[in-house]
């Protein structure tokens, strides 16, 4: 099996490494009831999605 020669120096480690951070998810608002949604959702809250009633949402 092949073994390294010398190992690689942080740079290079950092730099494979360099797209493996978490980013927060987007968030944005819908524009019916003002509630915080993922992008390209139904809104849980209204049940509306690009300005039309989706789903049917139970009043509790």
């Amino acid at each position: 099996m092949a073994n390294p020669k010398r190992r690689h120096s942080r740079s290079r480690r950092g730099k494979r490494r360099a797209h493996d951070a978490l980013r927060a998810p987007t968030i944005t608002e819908c524009p019916n009831c003002h509630e915080p949604v993922p992008p390209h959702r139904v809104c849980p809250k209204c049940g509306f999605y690009k300005g039309r009633r989706v789903i049917e949402i139970e009043e509790e």
